[in-house]
């Protein structure tokens, strides 16, 4: 209720229940308040208050984050330094085998929130930000050894972090009130969901697919041909493709509603 509501009735009173009058009134809220005025001698006007609920009282919307596809996504995170530490160093094996994990715990997370409902508001933000991670490490790392060209590279950056600037924003705008720095990294209070365009979700593919066969091509005899430049100029303009379509979509975007069911009046 946006305010308190009353009501009243007025009646003749016998005086033993004038005498037993101030009894009828009752003050703690938020229970029904009674209050007896008089307009004559005999005559009471009895009201009759129901105070309104305070807004500011409602708990914020929280969810569990502690979930395996979460705990999934967040060690491939963790795996990217060991993964650029390992291109830096000339170690393509253990690039490749941390690239396999990668992949396969990608479908793992997507297969187990399907499967046993542990889909999370963080899920939609931890996962796109994962393969951000990965791709920023891959393609900064094989930039700096000279295996993909730096303005592809360029091209590939600038978007992510124009991007992740973004998302930022985002976040602190659709953040409910109160916006303190603790609520603002309070992931369990979640406050927008980004959802992938399908440009996108074709962008991601290549530019994994472009990683992964530069990552291996070091390994892999002469004789085989993963038309690695092809693929460059296929990343290059579906990257800028897909960054125009989060501009331009309506659906890319969705603030987290907290809007909640009142009680019916009894």
């Amino acid at each position: 209720m946006d305010g308190d509501f009353h009501f009243g009735l007025s009646t003749i009173l016998p005086s033993d229940v004038l005498n037993s009058a101030p009894q009828l009134s009752r003050s703690s809220s938020p229970q029904p308040r009674f209050r007896l005025t008089s307009s004559s001698p005999q005559i009471f006007t009895i009201h009759y208050s129901i105070p309104a609920q305070s807004s500011a009282a409602t708990p914020p919307l929280r969810e569990n984050i502690y979930t395996i596809p979460n705990l999934l996504t967040v060690s491939r995170i963790l795996s990217c330094p060991v993964l650029g530490w390992s291109i830096l160093h000339d170690d393509f094996y253990l690039a490749t085998g941390l690239l396999v994990y990668a992949g396969l715990s990608d479908l793992a997370d997507g297969y187990l929130a399907r499967r046993f409902s542990m889909h999370s508001v963080l899920g939609t933000i931890l996962d796109p930000a994962a393969d951000k991670t990965l791709m920023t490490t891959l393609t900064v790392t094989l930039a700096m050894k000279g295996l993909l060209p730096a303005s592809l590279a360029t091209i590939i950056i600038g978007r992510d972090v124009l991007l992740s600037l973004s998302a930022f924003y985002i976040r602190y705008t659709s953040l409910p009130a109160p916006k303190t720095f603790a609520r603002y990294w309070d992931f369990s209070i979640p406050s927008v969901e980004l959802r992938p365009t399908t440009i996108s979700k074709y962008n991601t593919f290549a530019q994994l697919a472009l990683m992964c066969a530069t990552t291996v091509t070091p390994i892999l005899p002469a004789q085989y041909n993963l038309f690695v430049p092809e693929m460059q100029i296929l990343v290059a303009v579906t990257t800028v493709w897909s960054g125009l379509s989060y501009v331009f979509s309506k659906d890319a975007v969705r603030i987290v509603s907290e809007t909640r069911k009142k009680l019916p009046p009894s």
